[in-house]
């Protein structure tokens, strides 16, 4: 196998995500516990996979904190962990979380 610095963008990418990607937009919340209590932020995805998301939430997580998310539209949840943060937008952060044991019906749409 080749080296991915000597493969195409489009073959490395194809290594580093392990199932498509779907853009749609589903309303989602975030928990998680800071000093016992139980904390929630609210956004929405840009886009899903049967493994993860992106969203946009108004508040940031460091790379590896483990939080809960809730699909706001059928109220289906599990944990998931934050493997990528990237801007700070005008809504919020973007976040790359991935899902830990979901459901294959968690977001409610075959992908």
């Amino acid at each position: 196998m080749a080296l991915l610095k000597d493969m195409s963008y489009e073959t490395r990418i194809g290594h580093i995500r392990s199932s498509g990607r779907v853009n749609s937009r589903v309303a989602v919340a975030v928990e998680w516990n800071d000093a016992g209590k139980r904390q929630r932020a609210e956004g929405h995805t840009a886009d899903i996979s049967a493994k993860g998301c992106l969203a946009v939430i108004p508040q940031g997580f460091a790379v590896g904190q483990k939080v809960r998310l809730v699909n706001l539209t059928n109220q289906n949840s599990c944990e998931a962990v934050l493997v990528w943060r990237g801007h700070e937008g005008r809504k919020g952060w973007e976040l790359g979380l991935e899902l830990q044991d979901a459901t294959r019906d968690f977001w409610g749409l075959d992908v």
